[in-house]
């Protein structure tokens, strides 16, 4: 057997990390993504004279003792199992029961370097003392630490253990992608609804409190009623499984409840049994079998299959609980994903009822830790596929989903702190904007522009930095202004000028060929005006004194130069926590203006504010949004906003309907008292303007960004007067020159 690519991968990066004088290394994979196996490879090519394999459970010793026979070879004797039942500690690689090991009757058996080379499985438990106290006492050449969840909800901190040394980290999509793990057809499906709604709200509170109801007994019962039951069974039975005989996991709320269900399933002819904590190894290790051989057809559970069980036949899973965290979601949904012959997919049925963290599962169903509600709506909305993994929501469990993204505060405190810790973790030092991007980690714009700044959002953090008052409103322009990195001009500029107080208008010009972006004279004129701070209106907000008052880089005419205001290069050269946050900031958005086209002044499909549009298309100042309305003509284009829902609270007179008539024409209508003659209307008609279209779906949560479509035109005798709320009105049809995407497209007009 050889190592497939990723193993390579990590077996090479665990290699250079050894090279590096290492003697810690962290592996987080994927459950299913083979990291046994790789840890075999691993300990096959530095061939410790003994090694040992630590594991909470017995049975996961027993397989991972078998692959790594397979994988390195050589005589039966040389593997033991050193657990309750079995002590071969004379073996070369011995496998190991923490419970067993960690007691000191046992752990003084051994040398403290008695073993070279040590792997530690389902690392994320090694914050226990049984755990602590093992590694405290060997003393190998390696420890290497395996894990499919690092990030905890406890306070172990895993990458401190580790020196912070991650080798290697696979992720659920990429393992998906890399075809890695069995593929899933993840369905959505309306919970069922009982016929007296206040029985519904008693489960629905049942569930949003995590199972504790002073009514629990009585809630079961409804639970697992006949007509739910035969509910679910219709569902299972309608979307099926891979293969001929099902063999089936249900996860659900409560220990009373999985013995309920279990009960209620094999009277209506689907034999199943309900594990718990409660029950032992042997138990457990008995009802798996009876899966595997078809004698039962689901096993109801609580948690306890969350990992360490490896039953590769699971060709369905059943949620029938509310998702209170995405760690827990994705362990679950990983029971079904290991490689079994005859299993081309497992079917993912989840029962979505009223439920406040509803939320979490388009989030965890990607693995995304942006904590954007732009992505778990479009989740829910475009059902992406990842790899050949498909996703399908029902009309009434989508609906679900977004209610409960409407009402959750992704960028709420509580959760900003808690991503920022896990990041402080795994990093051990304060993070940096970039580390957010580096990880895969909550955009670093919601975190700077929770408190207008990442310096003032580190105080709010508990963090001692020491910024004066200027350069806390200048550090308030880096992030709330470029580090979005929409236009990447200014942060190239501003990067330029770093470690040189000035910079000739040639090596601008070089930089920004160098890194292809659309350079005219409009543009650089533009970009003088941003970080002259001329752009910004007096009155306005935000104005130049909010952003210190004066300008950041001014142009010298006579020299061609561009120069960095004395007070930042004294700020640089002074302030190591100002020199780092600046630089921190200016490299982070230029890691984000990856993400769009630099040879262009929008990108199709990415979402701008009214002031990155006025800021892009070369306007002069910042018009505000009370300026704009619907649309801005200035010198060279034409800016039409849509808001495609209206709100039912604004007023009638702009209740308006603009609708696409399809994925090229929008029907759109002019602001009220307008008249086909009127000057502002005539502009539509005419070749003199470029027109650029942005759609937004709604105002939900206060949101500001709309889509970028692309340009458009008037087409030819559309225009019509009509009236609106008793105000003329001019309504008219405009071509995008470009197809709006399909996902898109209905994501705007669901």
């Amino acid at each position: 057997m050889k190592p497939n690519q990723m193993q390579k991968d990590a077996l090479e990066q665990l290699r250079l990390l050894r090279e590096k004088g290492k003697q810690r290394g962290l592996i987080i994979s994927a459950t299913g993504t083979g990291k046994t196996y790789l840890g075999a490879f691993d300990v096959k090519s530095t061939n410790p004279k003994k090694m040992l394999f630590l594991a909470h459970r017995e049975q996961i010793l027993e397989k991972s003792k078998e692959s790594f026979s397979r994988i390195i070879g050589g005589k039966k004797i040389d593997y033991g199992l050193y657990t309750g039942n079995s002590r071969n500690k004379n073996a070369k690689y011995v496998f190991a029961t923490v419970q067993t090991l960690s007691k000191s009757n046992h752990l003084s058996l051994f040398d403290r370097d008695e073993f070279d080379y040590i792997l530690i499985d389902e690392v994320h438990h090694a914050g226990a003392e049984t755990y602590q106290k093992i590694m405290n006492y060997f003393q190998p050449k390696f420890y290497l630490g395996m894990t499919a969840t690092p990030d905890r909800n406890d306070d172990f901190n895993v990458f401190k253990l580790f020196n912070y040394n991650v080798a290697y980290e696979i992720r659920l999509p990429q393992a998906l992608e890399e075809d890695m793990l069995c593929p899933f057809h993840y369905v959505g499906i309306s919970d069922y609804t009982f016929k007296d709604n206040r029985v519904n709200e008693a489960i629905d509170s049942y569930n949003n409190e995590k199972g504790n109801h002073k009514n629990e007994q009585k809630i079961v019962e409804q639970l697992s009623s006949q007509e739910r039951v035969k509910y679910i069974l219709d569902q299972t039975k309608y979307y099926g499984y891979s293969g001929d005989v099902l063999h089936g996991l249900i996860f659900c709320s409560g220990v009373a409840e999985s013995v309920s269900l279990a009960k209620e399933l094999t009277r209506q002819g689907s034999p199943s049994k309900a594990l718990s904590g409660n029950d032992s190894e042997v138990k457990r290790r008995s009802v798996v079998k009876d899966l595997e051989k078809g004698i039962i057809k689901y096993i109801v559970t609580v948690d306890i299959f969350n990992e360490g069980i490896d039953i590769p036949c699971i060709n369905q899973v059943v949620f029938l609980r509310n998702t209170n965290s995405n760690i827990v979601y994705i362990q679950q949904l990983g029971r079904g994903l290991r490689k079994s012959k005859g299993k081309e997919y497992v079917e993912i049925l989840d029962f979505i009822g009223n439920y406040k963290n509803n939320y979490i599962i388009p989030v965890a169903l990607t693995d995304d830790s942006s904590y954007s509600k732009d992505n778990a709506r479009a989740t829910t909305s475009m059902e992406p596929t990842i790899g050949v993994s498909t996703i399908y929501f029902e009309q009434i469990a989508k609906e679900k989903i977004f209610d409960s993204i409407r009402q959750a505060k992704f960028d709420s405190m509580r959760n900003l702190r808690t991503v920022y810790n896990e990041m402080k973790k795994r990093v051990g030092r304060i993070p940096l904007l970039q580390d957010f991007i580096k990880f895969n980690s909550i955009d670093p714009v919601i975190l700077s522009n929770k408190e207008k700044n990442y310096a003032n959002f580190l105080i709010k953090m508990g963090e001692q930095i020491n910024i004066s008052d200027y350069e806390n409103k200048i550090l308030s322009f880096l992030d709330v202004e470029l580090l979005n990195g929409k236009r990447r001009h200014e942060l190239i500029l501003l990067d330029l000028l770093i470690n040189n107080s000035e910079i000739s208008m040639e090596k601008f010009d070089e930089a920004l060929i160098k890194n292809h972006c659309l350079n005219n004279q409009e543009i650089i004129e533009s970009v003088k005006r941003i970080l002259s701070l001329s752009f910004y209106n007096e009155n306005a907000s935000p104005s130049r004194k909010d952003y210190g008052g004066k300008a950041i880089v001014e142009y010298n005419d006579k020299n061609n130069q561009y120069v960095l205001n004395s007070e930042i290069q004294y700020s640089l050269k002074k302030n190591k926590d100002f020199r780092q946050l600046w630089i921190d900031g200016i490299r982070t958005g230029l890691s984000r203006s990856q993400r769009y086209d630099s040879d262009k002044l929008f990108t199709i499909g990415k979402k701008y504010t009214r002031k990155d549009v006025m800021r892009q298309s070369n306007n002069i100042t910042n018009v505000t949004a009370q300026n704009i309305g619907g649309y801005y003509f200035n010198d060279k284009y034409g800016m039409i906003f849509v808001t495609y829902k209206k709100s039912m609270n604004i007023s009638k007179s702009i209740q308006y309907e603009d609708r696409f008539l399809s994925d090229r024409i929008l029907h759109y209508y002019s602001t009220n008292n307008r008249k086909l003659t009127s000057k502002e209307v005539q502009k539509f008609f005419t070749d003199k303007y470029r027109l650029l279209l942005f759609v937004k779906k709604s105002d939900a949560d206060d949101n500001k960004d709309f889509y970028y479509l692309g340009t458009c035109s008037y087409i030819d005798s559309s225009a019509r007067q009509e009236n609106q709320d008793g105000k003329p009105i001019v309504s008219m049809n405009l071509r995008l020159d470009n197809r709006v995407n399909y996902h898109l497209y209905h994501l705007l007009t669901d």
